[in-house]
């Protein structure tokens, strides 16, 4: 199948009617606990950073506090999620950052943002789009495997299929079908078991119809 623009919006509406609840799945009460979260999201699931953010937000619940922390606290706080020793090194530096140059506030700002220690591409883009209402896709596995995977995009790597899916999504749907794409992969289409058979896009899926 060619995906058309009357295509790929036609794919983004099924995947809006199947997951009509996308979102973001970290628990936060703020742009700056959001942060955090996606930080400590990295190769761990949404599941697992939100069982550790409970205790970690209720004892350091803004920049300023979590600046004064002790990192052995941290550690143990977060330490049943990977990579726990590294995270809670960039955590609290990303805290003492935020408090030392901006007031204890996230920037709005994509370039601020990845200057952050921990914060790579994907979770500024995710901080400007959830924190912020930018539009942003940000490529998470899920987000690469499936749009490769139907054919939304042809892309070998994480860099080239966000620009490649920034080309053929309307801008204006750019958050949406982030987080519907993300939903479609927990859910559906699976790395190694996709349920292809209960799939409501398998119409559209360039790997179902070879």
């Amino acid at each position: 199948m060619k995906f058309t623009k009357e295509k790929i919006n036609e794919l983004l509406d099924k995947l809006e009617e199947m997951y009509p609840d996308a979102d973001c799945a970290l628990n936060h009460n703020s742009i700056f606990q959001l942060l955090v979260a996606v930080v400590l999201s990295a190769q761990t699931t949404d599941k697992s950073v939100n069982l550790v953010t409970e205790e970690l937000f209720r004892k350091y619940p803004d920049a300023f506090s979590m600046s004064q922390a002790i990192e052995e606290d941290i550690q143990n706080i977060i330490k049943r999620i990977g990579m726990y020793k590294t995270k809670s090194k960039n955590v609290l530096s990303l805290c003492k950052t935020l408090a030392s140059e901006y007031n204890g506030q996230v920037p709005e700002d994509y370039d601020k943002l990845i200057a952050l220690p921990g914060v790579g591409r994907k979770t500024a883009n995710v901080v400007l789009s959830v924190g912020f209402g930018h539009q942003r896709i940000a490529v998470d596995t899920h987000v690469f495997r499936v749009s490769n995977r139907i054919g939304l995009v042809h892309e070998k790597d994480v860099l080239k299929t966000e620009l490649a899916l920034m080309k053929v999504i309307p801008e204006e749907r750019w958050s949406r079908a982030h987080h519907s794409l993300i939903f479609h992969g927990r859910y559906c289409c699976d790395a190694r078991k996709p349920k292809c058979e209960d799939c409501a896009i398998s119409a559209f899926c360039k790997s179902y119809n070879l």
